[in-house]
């Protein structure tokens, strides 16, 4: 059985807010004492750090379901299929639907059914639940849609990751800077033979000791109401974490497909930080002895930032369309989905197109 993605959209948010929008901020140290040095040294070093520029953020009138929408919408226009084929639809996310202004995430009903509602998908059969599984929940929406493939409960799944992560958070905490908003989807489908194919997929779910690196914590600013809490974490623990472990998953998943690394053509790997992937990546390579090839890992970190499940499938749907530079893709290329985050959840997917 070939089980394929076979449509792929993405919503960016049109609201564009560039790093100069951080420079009147009172950031804080996580004990409440002020940075010593100006804002434009804090917004300098953070960019030669995670290469980002600027980000997206979602118009308010806009729910995380919203942007769901509008990627899940696409996907199923470029599969070119009847809505009405779909068996599940897998909604991937950590907040919910967030009020601007609130820490409370609205997931009643969940946003897989307010896609299906939106999408005016009639079929009852049509099963729509919500994941939780930090970053990476976009790509485990995936191995979970091949499950229900391979096992006969699906022919055809649906699966989105989306997030309004710009109204989570502290803007007395530097990391403020790097949460974005927007959504990616797919199509994923059983398709015949000599088409796409997924051919091995690994998870991994750290909680002895990891558990706590990403949590919901109060302001860094002691006079701001700590009743309301915030996205936090413990950035150095991730980027040490994010490169022992996610090189490791790559190489097993890879090795568990069967192909040889100088077949992969791209790796499209959670846009969180560029120092910090670019290092994933080299010690992946470093792993089978090999340089790392020229061009091999797409990013858009620079221009949209980090909207965490939103990541990955909205890089995959733009490079898919020629939408990243020279970066390109075409049937019959091997390529490597991976991410790491909350939980501490990694995986990775490896795929032929």
């Amino acid at each position: 059985m070939q089980i394929a993605i076979t449509g792929t959209g993405s919503y960016l948010p049109s609201i564009i807010t560039k790093n100069e929008a951080f420079l009147d901020h009172d950031f804080r140290n996580n004990d409440g004492s002020p940075f010593e040095g100006d804002n434009t040294t804090i917004i300098d070093k953070f960019q030669s750090i995670t290469g980002i520029q600027e980000r997206r953020y979602a118009p308010l009138e806009f729910n995380t379901s919203d942007l769901g929408y509008f990627a899940a919408q696409m996907a199923l226009d470029d599969a070119g299929i009847d809505k009405e084929q779909v068996d599940y639809i897998i909604f991937a996310h950590n907040f919910g639907d967030l009020t601007h202004g609130t820490d409370q995430g609205d997931t009643l009903p969940s946003l897989a059914t307010r896609v299906k509602h939106q999408l005016q998908l009639k079929n009852p059969s049509c099963v729509a639940y919500d994941l939780i599984f930090g970053c990476p929940g976009w790509i485990e929406g995936i191995i979970q849609a091949k499950a229900f493939i391979a096992s006969g409960m699906a022919k055809t799944c649906l699966v989105i990751g989306g997030e309004t992560l710009s109204r989570i958070i502290d803007p007395h905490d530097r990391d403020s800077m790097i949460y974005a908003d927007g959504a990616g989807a797919a199509v994923v489908q059983q398709t015949p033979s000599g088409t796409g194919n997924i051919l091995a997929h690994g998870s991994e779910t750290h909680a002895n000791g990891e558990a706590y690196h990403l949590f919901f914590g109060g302001s860094y600013a002691p006079e701001s109401p700590q009743d309301k809490r915030f996205i936090k974490m413990y950035g150095r623990k991730i980027y040490e974490f994010a490169c022992t472990y996610v090189p490791m998953a790559m190489k097993k998943t890879l090795d568990k497909s069967g192909i040889d690394i100088d077949k992969v053509k791209k790796i499209f790997i959670h846009q969180a930080n560029e120092k910090m992937d670019e290092a994933i990546v080299k010690r992946f390579y470093r792993l089978y002895k090999k340089p790392v090839p020229k061009d091999v890992m797409p990013m858009m970190i620079q221009e949209t930032g980090n909207s965490s499940v939103a990541t990955v499938p909205t890089l995959f749907d733009r490079v898919r369309r020629g939408k990243i530079g020279a970066h390109e893709v075409s049937p019959g290329d091997i390529v490597l989905f991976a991410s790491v985050g909350a939980g501490m959840n990694v995986n990775c997917l490896v795929y032929r197109l």
